[in-house]
């Protein structure tokens, strides 16, 4: 493209913008809000959602009541979920299936709801608040709309949830382990264990605990190890039981014979 040719496209552009620009304001100042409903649609349809959430800020509240007042509800719910405002989407979308509960378009928004969920979940060394909000959501969609649209990918969304909710659990009792606060590591540990008995880190969680209790034992005061190297001997026979060809094997067998020699004398 010549340079004429782009200077003339830029100009063009920048007329448009500006023509864009003109229009917007000119519909923003008009009292006329069913023409600013139907503006707001247009923007939205043009993927253009800052606008269509501006207008809908001014006529969302009017138009309850009518027989706009839920396709509009919807759309401004829509506008915040496509710009990432994740928490307000879900919001609304709640408000919504709260306020029109026996709107066709109430599974879409139970739906919706725990999506957003969902998108705001953070990376796994972060709070899961998040994950845990979209699982307790996926699952009220379930419950409600068991035949419904999005079934698999409410599914999905657990147990991707699930998983990163264990790992989050597995991370936490692991860097109490590495910290050496080997009593709160045991805890942890267990609770992991507990509420994920099926955990893919099942064999680890296990070889933690044994060491954790070990190294505790180790490190308490005189009137304690009894009790505590009788703990890493009862951990030692859970792990041995259920991983007898660990690679753990022999380093726990060894904390294992420490434990009962402390224990004798």
């Amino acid at each position: 493209m010549s340079k004429k040719a782009l200077s003339f496209l830029m100009v063009l552009m920048v007329a448009m913008l500006f023509t864009n620009c003109s229009e917007y304001y000119k519909i923003q100042k008009s009292g006329d809000y069913m023409m600013k409903y139907q503006k707001a649609k247009d923007y939205y349809d043009y993927e253009d959602y800052y606008h269509a959430k501006a207008l809908l800020d001014d006529v969302v509240n009017v138009l309850r009541g009518t027989d706009k007042a839920e396709e509009a509800q919807m759309l401004y719910a829509y506008c915040h979920y496509k710009m990432h405002d994740f928490t307000m989407a879900a919001y609304y979308f709640e408000a919504f299936y709260k306020t029109y509960p026996y709107s066709t378009k109430s599974e879409d928004a139970y739906f919706m709801n725990a999506q957003c969920y969902y998108k705001d979940s953070p990376r796994v060394d972060l709070d899961q608040t998040c994950s845990q909000k979209a699982i307790d959501a996926m699952q009220v969609y379930l419950n409600k709309y068991p035949q419904g649209e999005h079934i698999n990918e409410a599914e999905n969304v657990i147990a991707e949830m699930r998983e990163k909710l264990e790992q989050k659990s597995f991370m936490t009792a692991k860097l109490y382990f590495k910290l050496g606060e080997y009593q709160s590591a045991t805890i942890t540990l267990k609770n992991c264990l507990k509420e994920y008995p099926d955990s893919r880190h099942r064999e680890e969680l296990m070889y933690m605990i044994v060491k954790s209790n070990f190294l505790l034992a180790e490190n308490s005061i005189e009137s304690k190890r009894a009790e505590r190297y009788q703990n890493t001997v009862t951990e030692y026979y859970s792990f041995i039981d259920e991983y007898p060809e660990s690679q753990y094997v022999l380093e726990i067998e060894n904390m294992y014979k420490q434990s009962v020699d402390k224990i004798k004398k």
